[in-house]
């Protein structure tokens, strides 16, 4: 009974005998009738302990007799999972375990027992009864559970018996060999491996004392005769599952050559090398994966290369005792295909000598999977880069060509001074298209795409591509009559096209034809090539192809990445082809190149087939509608007129600046900006155009500033990268109190990195840095009014 219990008790009674002592009617009665219902509580609560102690010892006695010559285990648990019965057979099998826990006792026949306990257990509170068949070590075993009383669980545990058609076929293999889980539970463990271990074991921890596992190489093995090093092998089975088979300890003698068939049997790829490296024997498996029909009497060093080093450099130290049990990665220089095969080299001994043990296995998904991790760490440094490069310079760039600008304001290209400023203000347009150059390879550049036939794209840039080519080359434009529409950024796609163009012209010194066409395609499987998977669906393909001293097999690989060129110093920046890349990836395409030294080379885009909405009414062009007899090629002349490039210009600031040096606006910015030279220029574009300017240098101070009910403010403009609180967080704190204010968000980053948290703020828009005097006053004009 509850110590609590006696204390009630002792209370009831002092409180009767203080009623007694005192002589005032009323708190006596009141100390008696507090005494006499404690005394009630106690007598109740005795009652009650006594009533389940007697239901317990009947449980108990029932079920000692019901299960006592019960061959499988029977055990009671309370509702926290304590152990409060167990019969004969569950002692036999588990040891004394009242007391312990449900769980503990269940965790020495399967591993991790507390999810299928709580299944069953759920079971039972909802159906009275619950089963469920696991797997236990080399068997299986039914397990369960019955609800019993309020708050009682009785479990049972029979073993499943095994059917004669269900001996696991390793049983008749003399090799030790066991099936492992995922989890590393060992599900199946034959004979032989029992016999070497002295014991059948549950988990691969209990065999393996060093974790992880090195497959195909050298293990530490608990065995019954102490740790002992051995070769595990590995094969992958269905369902996740792996075989391992352990072959003997090095320097242990193989019999003799009919020895062999034991290893021919073997999952894994096996060699067994002379000591000049020329292969005694192979089992079928290395035979397959070196792709011969016969591999004994072949110097191992025909069939492998890529060590970077002699393999018979390799093959001495292996023999010297260096380096054994280490892994290298190979070629497969016999296979047609690019085949890569993990290596590792062991000495054993036998009657006629030592000999040198190859354990291999195919690595070629590996490699590729290692080359495409390298790739993306490349790019994602790049993009990493690029991100850090444009928000830095595109603030400079700001301050420069801003201050610039004021400059121009109060000149004429009669000044001395403007030929001057208006350098300045190109080359920091060109330095703003350099950074914009990498935001296109990292792929975080903003895109404006819009629907457009892409043929007619190209045909509005052959007059421009006609004068950037020369007069020794010539341009040819083939087309399908009716080219499928498609979902670009016309700019953008310009630039790649130009940028291709400009690459083919390079190739070809002396001259030659280039030719770009535009056809429909439909791809009725996927396209595979380049380690690039092109699912199958409608698409617009653009190809340009040259005639020029093409690229080598080796660069191939690499035309694509960030400032690799093969052109002179001075010549490239090696941001043409990456750009072009980042566009068509980014625009959810994708883009190849295939080259011959000597004969030319051809890129091909493939742009999807837009489809509309249903109910926009627009209408797509079918694969069969798209399927028409190309046009006449068209050859461009010297005599085509020019089309100037897309180039930032002042025309649209110079008059404005000469003759109306400031329009009266009205209204006032608070303006947010970490960046002192671009506070400062903004400041003065923003007062010239008659706003008044409240300037805060962080966004704390900001937030100061708009505590004051007094202060109005029409516009902020903030940026969005700041220390301390950024621009969206601070915003979102100011307009609950000013839900009307209109807001400029500016920043050096690319607005794909700042619109999630533009979206969060109403009324607001983003001008991206570098902006200039007009883009500024404009923007923010447009917002008030």
């Amino acid at each position: 009974m509850a110590p609590r219990a006696w204390v009630i008790a002792a209370l009831g009674v002092a409180l009767l005998a203080l009623s007694l002592l005192i002589r005032q009617p009323l708190p006596a009665l009141v100390l008696l009738l507090l005494g006499s219902t404690m005394l009630l509580i106690h007598t109740i609560a005795v009652l009650a302990a006594w009533r389940a102690e007697r239901d317990e010892r009947a449980l108990l006695t029932t079920l000692t007799t019901l299960t006592a010559d019960d061959l499988s285990g029977c055990l009671l648990s309370d509702a926290d999972g304590a152990v409060v019965f167990a019969n004969a057979a569950a002692k036999a099998r588990f040891g004394e375990v009242t007391g312990g826990s449900i769980a503990a006792s269940f965790s020495t026949i399967f591993a991790q027992p507390a999810s299928a306990l709580y299944r069953l257990q759920n079971a039972a509170l909802a159906m009275g009864a619950g089963r469920e068949e696991v797997q236990a070590g080399q068997g299986r075993v039914m397990i369960s559970v019955h609800a019993v009383g309020g708050d009682g669980f009785l479990w049972r545990i029979e073993d499943m018996p095994i059917h004669p058609d269900h001996i696991h076929g390793s049983e008749t293999v003399g090799l030790p060999m066991l099936t492992l889980a995922r989890s590393g539970q060992i599900l199946y463990m034959n004979e032989a491996l029992r016999r070497l271990l002295g014991e059948r074991e549950k988990t691969i921890d209990r065999v393996l004392p060093e974790l992880p596992l090195r497959p195909n190489d050298m293990n530490l093995v608990r065995t019954e005769k102490g740790i002992l090093a051995m070769l595990v092998c590995e094969a992958e089975i269905p369902g996740g599952r792996r075989e391992l088979y352990f072959l003997p300890e090095p320097r242990k003698r193989l019999a003799d050559t009919a020895g062999w068939g034991m290893v021919e049997a073997l999952p894994v790829p096996i060699l067994k090398l002379a000591p000049d490296g020329t292969i005694l024997m192979a089992n079928a498996r290395a035979m397959r994966l070196l792709n011969v029909d016969e591999a004994a009497g072949i110097p191992l060093a025909q069939l492998i290369d890529g060590l970077g080093r002699p393999i018979t450099d390799w093959l001495d130290e292996a023999w010297q005792g260096r380096n054994l049990g280490r892994t290298e990665t190979v070629k497969a220089v016999r296979r047609p295909d690019e085949t890569f095969v993990q290596v590792s080299l062991d000495l054993m001994d036998e009657e006629s000598g030592s000999v040198l043990v190859v354990v291999m296995s195919d690595a070629t998904e590996f490699k590729s999977l290692e080359k495409q991790f390298v790739q993306s760490q490349k790019m994602q440094a790049i993009g990493q880069l690029a991100g850090g490069i444009a928000h830095d310079f595109n603030n400079l760039l700001t301050a420069i060509s801003g201050h610039c600008d004021l400059l121009l304001l109060r000149r004429d290209n009669r000044d001395p001074d403007y030929a001057d400023l208006i350098q300045i203000s190109q080359n920091s347009n060109r330095a703003a298209a350099l950074v914009s150059q990498l935001l296109a390879f990292s792929r975080k550049q903003t895109l404006k795409p819009d629907v457009m036939d892409l043929a007619e794209g190209v045909a509005d840039l052959s007059h421009l591509l006609g004068r950037l080519v020369g007069e020794r080359i010539k341009i040819e434009f083939n087309r399908d009559s009716k080219i499928a529409p498609v979902r670009a950024d016309r700019r953008q796609l310009e630039q790649v096209v130009m940028n291709l163009v400009v690459n083919a012209r390079d190739a070809m010194p002396e001259g030659g034809h280039i030719k770009l066409e535009v056809r429909n395609l439909y791809l009725g499987g996927v396209l595979e090539r380049d380690r690039v998977s092109v699912p199958p669906g409608q698409y617009v393909t653009l190809r340009v192809v040259d005639e020029g001293t093409g690229i080598a097999p080796d660069k191939l690989t690499k035309i694509f990445e960030p400032f690799f060129t093969t052109k002179g110093p001075g010549k490239g920046t090696g941001l043409g082809l990456s750009m072009a890349y980042g566009i068509v990836k980014q625009s959810g395409g994708y883009i190849f190149v295939d080259s011959v030294e000597g004969s030319g080379t051809t890129f091909t885009i493939y742009f999807p087939v837009y489809r509309p909405p249903a109910d926009t009414g627009q209408r797509v062009t079918r694969p069969t509608e798209a399927i028409s007899t190309p046009a006449a090629p068209r050859t461009l002349s010297e005599t085509d007129p020019v089309i100037a490039p897309n180039v930032e210009q002042l025309d649209d600031l110079l008059p404005r600046a000469t003759h109306d040096p400031g329009t009266v606006r009205g209204g006032t910015v608070l303006l947010v900006e970490d960046e002192a030279p671009v506070r400062a220029f903004a400041s003065r574009a923003l007062q010239l155009r008659g706003y008044e300017v409240i300037e805060a240098e962080n966004a704390e101070v900001a937030l100061r500033l708009l505590e004051d009910p007094e202060l109005n403010v029409d516009v902020v403009v903030t940026d969005v990268v700041m220390p301390g609180m950024d621009g969206p967080t601070w915003v979102s704190h100011a307009i609950k109190d000013r839900p009307g204010v209109k807001v400029v968000f500016v920043s050096g980053y690319a607005e794909e990195a700042v619109s999630e948290h533009q979206k969060r703020i109403p009324n607001s828009v983003f001008l991206p840095k570098p902006f200039s005097l007009s883009e500024l006053t404009a923007t923010v004009s447009a917002q008030i009014h």
